[in-house]
């Protein structure tokens, strides 16, 4: 039987992934919602896949584009509404609601047609508070909910809430910092890394590590997330449950930046503090320079960027000294329920910085 899934976010991070990932199979018709045409590493064919371009906030318009497309099983819901500034925006009450809508005006024709037997939800580690104080090392999903306003719980809820109504099964997927290869994203430090070496590069600079005291943390590529998505769509073990995922090792910023250097072609600088917020919109006059220097295609650095480099100064560590804290997630249970997969952070960081240079997005590295 031909499963349909809907693809929320489609031309995120996340999004873009899973349509990669289950390119491949032949159980599977997908369908992209996305306000941009998602960048994708295959090649769709019309057949099995299509893209609609829909802005989840009008709801007549998320309504008019569920009708056309007969019965959909599967949701994956990677969208996200950020304000610019990003971090500010996590305890903003109006963008709880924005996001909680965004989800509900799709979900609910969803349900109302019948055929929906899965929802996958994605989350993060804020569902543990870890952007307002210290966590549990490591976090568990058993732990009680953390006492705080977040769009994640309004979500889960209403979710939750829903499936017990309609009769479809759903689960929770709790990334802890995605790296994948999308462009414009709110939460991406590829391309942040990315132009920050080549604008580096253009202007004679080191390509210096930019952030503040050493700081062990976790990561985990899009694709083992789009593949504990796909995983999860049809798993027994995944239906009402709620999981950690990471790429399955650690790493430190500073034992990491040679192997981020040596992928751009670059030398590796002494540390340097630097402001990603500030710095690379300083320097939009220098990548373009880069872009025409380079033949690469013509998007500007707020095109490649999104809110990535407020996000970028957060991972950095560039934060209030007092504030450093470990985030750290157990992964135990989705390895116990069935999903085992894993991923080295280098390996992942060495293929979207290539990934973006196939693309035509950053410069290729000199050698």
């Amino acid at each position: 039987m031909m499963r349909r899934m809907v693809v929320a976010g489609a031309s995120g991070v996340v999004g873009s992934a899973l349509v990669d990932v289950l390119a491949g199979e032949e159980d599977w018709s997908l369908v992209a919602l996305s306000r941009r045409e998602p960048e994708l590493e295959v090649t769709p064919d019309p057949a099995w896949y299509q893209h609609l371009a829909v802005d989840l906030q009008d709801k007549d318009q998320v309504a008019r584009a569920v009708g056309s497309l007969g019965p959909v099983t599967h949701l994956a819901y990677a969208a996200l509404y950020e304000k610019p500034g990003l971090v500010d925006g996590w305890t903003a009450a109006d963008q709880m609601a924005v996001n909680d809508e965004m989800f509900r005006n799709l979900l609910a024709p969803l349900a109302a047609a019948g055929a929906l037997e899965h929802v996958t939800l994605l989350q993060g580690t804020k569902a543990y508070g870890a952007h307002l104080h210290p966590i549990p090392v490591p976090a568990r999903e058993r732990a009680p909910r953390d006492d705080h306003a977040n769009f994640y719980f309004l979500q889960e809820d209403h979710l939750k809430a829903t499936a017990a109504r309609a009769g479809f099964a759903w689960t929770v997927l709790r990334p802890q910092l995605i790296v994948g290869g999308a462009l414009g994203a709110a939460m991406n430090l590829v391309p942040v890394i990315g132009a920050y070496g080549a604008i580096c590069r253009e202007a004679g600079l080191p390509f210096a590590f930019p952030g503040g005291a050493s700081y062990v943390w976790e990561a985990v590529d899009a694709r083992l997330v789009a593949e504990a998505a796909a995983w999860a769509a049809t798993a027994p073990a995944a239906a009402g449950e709620i999981f950690n995922l990471t790429n399955g090792d650690v790493f430190e910023w500073r034992d990491l930046w040679p192997a981020l250097a040596d992928a751009l072609g670059l030398a590796p600088g002494p540390d340097h503090r630097r402001e990603m917020a500030t710095f690379l919109p300083s320097h939009a006059e220098t990548w373009r320079h880069v872009v025409e220097r380079h033949g690469l295609r013509r998007l500007s650095l707020a095109d490649v960027l999104g809110e990535s480099h407020h996000y970028a100064d957060l991972c950095f560590n560039l934060g209030d000294l007092d504030e450093v804290f470990p985030r750290f997630l157990s992964t135990i249970k989705i390895r116990q329920a069935g999903f085992a997969s894993c991923r080295d952070t280098e390996d992942t960081m060495r293929h979207w910085l290539d990934v973006l240079v196939r693309r035509s997005i950053l410069p290729a590295p000199t050698r």
